[in-house]
Parts: structure tokens; C-alpha cells; sequence
């Protein structure tokens, strides 16, 4: 008797994006263009992102900060100064994964942010407990990020970093479905510093990766 086998699809994991101002507003778009589906939220409510959503397509739905903070992978993408009253009163995060976009310069002036002696990822991970943090998606301009990956027939370049094995191999696997090709640079306390801004050596490079 010969046993019949079902192949198992691999569950595709939700998406969230806190925050829509210009990194958010491109990681979304980088979403839309791949059909993945998203929701986005920011402090003003759904019904101030309709005409967003509505441009960037199908795939991306407007919700609460809580809808979008329950999902499996969030991208925090919020002014640095704003992040605390972003990010307070959310549930704890139960090991789901948060992308950590974010870079410490204060709008409008782009002053840097006073850390202490800290990692900005670090000081994320405070405001996210529960969460398996990855630094990612913040090195590039968000006009660029915003544009399709592939250049002059390669594949642009994104960094990460984390703690967590198994949530950095999730979000490189998102990094390549979206065309880019990820770099892992290694613990959060390496990683982060090197793609920091400001004060990292990676930021603001724009490379190319030819196979």
C-alpha cells in the first residue's frame, strides 16, 4: 500500500508597519509592488491613511497600531523622538519578530539623538518587550529603498543584524522575496553599530550585488 502524501506550503507570515511617514510609507511600497500583503497604521488613525493605501494598491490595508503590532513580522518605522508614545501600551510581543527601521536623529533638524552610550536598536528593544528584534531596512534613503532593487543587473544591497537566528533567517527570506540582497551583519551589538545612523560606516551606501 503506497502512502499518500500531502506537500506542506509553507505558512507565509503576516505583515505590520508602524508608522507611514517616509521610511513606512516605502516599505509598504516595496510590499505593494510584490503583491505581499500588509497592514499599516500610524498615530492619526486609518482613516487618515486612505488615500496611502488606496495608491499603493490591493495588498496593503489600513489599521489600528494594535492591528498592525499584532501581526508576525512589524516594521517599526517611527521618528525617533515619537517612538515611546508609538510604542506604549502594546501587548507584549510573544517572540513575534519587529524589524527595527529606525535611526536616532530628531526631525526636523536631523540632530542626533542622545543614546547615553546605547545602541538605538537597543533602546528599541526596551519599548518592544517580547520581541525578537532585527536591525534592517534603515541604512538606505527611503527614495531609494522606496525604488526597485534590481540596478544595472544586480541586486541592491540591504543589511541586518539580530540576536535570534531563526527571526534574521525569516527576514533575509523576506529581503530576497522583495529582489534585494541581504548581508548579515551579525549580532545586534556588531551589526547595529555598523548600520547605525549616524555614526555607522554603512549608512547612506548605496551597493550592488552581482551573482
Amino acid at each position: 500500500m503506497t502512502a499518500i502524501t500531502t506537500p506542506i506550503t509553507p505558512i507565509t507570515p503576516t505583515i505590520g508597519i508602524i508608522g507611514s511617514g517616509a521610511i513606512g510609507s516605502a516599505v509598504a511600497k516595496v510590499l505593494a509592488r510584490h503583491g505581499i500583503q500588509a497592514t499599516l497604521a500610524n498615530s492619526r488613525g486609518p482613516d487618515s491613511l486612505k488615500d496611502l493605501v488606496r495608491e499603493l494598491g490591493p495588498s496593503i490595508k489600513a489599521g489600528t497600531r494594535e492591528e498592525a503590532a499584532a501581526q508576525d513580522i512589524v516594521f517599526v518605522a517611527v521618528n525617533w523622538g515619537k517612538l515611546p508614545t508609538a510604542l506604549a501600551g502594546l501587548p507584549d510581543f510573544g517572540g513575534r519578530i519587529v524589524i527595527d527601521t529606525n535611526n536616532p536623529i530628531e526631525a526636523p533638524l536631523f540632530k542626533p539623538a542622545e543614546l547615553n552610550g546605547r545602541l538605538s536598536s537597543e533602546v528599541v528593544s526596551d519599548l518592544v518587550p517580547g520581541a525578537r528584534v532585527v536591525k534592517a531596512f534603515n541604512h538606505l534613503a527611503a527614495a531609494l529603498l522606496a525604488t526597485d532593487p534590481a540596478d544595472q543587473g544586480g541586486k541592491r544591497v540591504l543589511f541586518y543584524s539580530g540576536d535570534d537566528a531563526a527571526a534574521k533567517a525569516t527576514v533575509a527570506a523576506l529581503i530576497g522575496r522583495l529582489g534585494f540582497s541581504g548581508i548579515d551583519l551579525g549580532a545586534l551589538n556588531v551589526g547595529a553599530r555598523l548600520a547605525q545612523f549616524p555614526g555607522g560606516p554603512l549608512p547612506i551606501l548605496n551597493l550592488v550585488h552581482y551573482a
